[in-house]
């Protein structure tokens, strides 16, 4: 299955991103399930939030790899969704 995270970066915590961006990146390489991924991007073009798709088996296994992610772990994120998803085009 595919799910869809899509999450927000808490106000001014750009550092905090950048301090554990190295991590996260190799965790997203490590766990293979990311199908696509990259930043949202605020009015200025800095990063303030994530969309990432994952292929996992069910719910449980998405919300592990998101609990799981160095940037939760870290307290960056405002606000996190996970939705499943159903790819269509591409």
């Amino acid at each position: 299955m595919r799910f869809a995270l899509m999450t927000q970066d808490k106000p001014g915590a750009l550092q905090t991103r950048m301090d554990n961006r190295d991590a996260h990146l190799a965790y997203i390489a490590d766990t293979g399930v990311v199908e696509m991924a990259g930043p949202l991007l605020d009015d200025d073009g800095q990063m303030c939030g994530s969309l990432i798709v994952l292929e996992v088996a069910d719910l449980a296994a998405a919300q592990g790899w998101a609990d799981n992610d160095p940037y939760a772990k870290a307290g960056l994120f405002s606000n996190v969704t996970l939705r499943a998803w159903k790819k269509v085009i591409g």
